[in-house]
């Protein structure tokens, strides 16, 4: 599936990115990506997606899964590649 985002607000001192998808069937769309600190060296990912209608909520929480599961992968390569780098 291809969307259309359009960029709502980037707030780079708070580490948070909020957007909206635009066409498709969705009626609503808005979403906001944070990252909190977590302890030594982790972070915490929060994604929330508002969306209408309702019927698609599991279609776009599938989305949400594979996306955080390639940040996860792609974070853990960088931190990997630094270490032996070091």
């Amino acid at each position: 599936m291809v969307a259309r985002e359009l960029i709502v607000d980037i707030d780079g001192e708070a580490r948070r990115l909020v957007w909206s998808m635009v066409g498709r069937k969705l009626t609503h769309h808005n979403a906001s990506l944070q990252v909190f600190a977590d302890g030594s060296g982790r972070s915490l990912v929060v994604w929330i997606a508002d969306l209408l209608p309702n019927e698609l909520a599991g279609y776009i929480a599938g989305m949400i899964e594979q996306g955080m599961g390639v940040m996860k992968k792609t974070l853990e390569g960088v931190v990997t590649a630094g270490i032996a780098a070091g």
